[in-house]
């Protein structure tokens, strides 16, 4: 494990070298960061699984969150691969809980943050087994039904949306028409290291069918509840409970 680390830091500096030579091209510069991105997750996963040397959690919490960032949740457990969590874990290699062990997890435009089908199914067929008998997974993504409902549509109507969930940002210049703002909904802004990219567009059909193939009994649109869901991510999201 020493050896696997300490290569992972050589390989950090190495990019990072690399990154600051003004030899290096825009196009390979985009891949170098991202793959250093992946390796400092990676870091960061490794580090927790040197304290569970089975991958699996002793005590396993009632309520868990999945990727919440800086959205904390009373009562809830928050497993992210970022900083602020209450362990920091790589969720696309698997959930550290054991067999129905969890009664409820909850996420919110996290799932369209990791890769389809490989680790959104993963985190599905987890989902199930760590859920009691009973157990619900309810999950919120930016909902692809409705940006793609306005299309065709001029600059105007998109307003609203620019201003919920665009205006705070760099990218504003940039969305100038309708199509623009549809494509930074599927896949945000993929070369910027202050956000995440979007991997995979989810619809209610969509959700419905990830769950259902990996067990879950029932998928029903969630009524939401801003004790547990960020308000702010309401506007344009669709949510559903998946009862195992």
């Amino acid at each position: 494990m020493a050896t696997h680390d300490a290569q992972i830091a050589s390989l950090l500096d190495q990019l990072a070298l690399a990154l600051a030579s003004p030899a290096t091209t825009h196009g390979l510069a985009r891949t170098l960061r991202a793959a250093a991105k992946e390796a400092e997750l990676h870091r960061h996963h490794r580090a927790s699984l040197a304290g569970l040397p089975d991958g699996v959690l002793q005590a396993s919490p009632a309520k868990v969150q999945i990727g919440g960032g800086g959205h904390r949740i009373d009562g809830f457990f928050n497993i992210d691969i970022v900083p602020p969590a209450d362990l920091l874990w790589d969720v696309r290699e698997g959930l550290p809980l054991a067999d129905e062990s969890t009664q409820e997890i909850f996420s919110e435009h996290f799932l369209e943050h990791i890769d389809y089908p490989r680790s959104a199914k993963t985190y599905a067929r987890e989902a199930f087994r760590v859920l009691t008998p009973g157990g619900r997974l309810i999950t919120g993504v930016p909902d692809a039904a409705f940006v793609l409902s306005q299309y065709p549509a001029g600059p105007e109507q998109a307003e609203e949306m620019i201003a919920r969930w665009y205006a705070k940002r760099d990218c504003r210049k940039d969305i100038n028409t309708y199509l623009d703002l549809i494509n930074y909904v599927f896949r945000d802004q993929d070369d910027d290291p202050t956000y995440n990219p979007h991997y995979w567009a989810y619809d209610f059909e969509k959700l419905s069918q990830l769950f259902t193939e990996v067990g879950f009994a029932a998928v029903e649109p969630w009524s939401f509840d801003p004790s547990v869901a960020n308000p702010k991510r309401q506007w344009a999201s669709v949510y559903v409970v998946a009862t195992k």
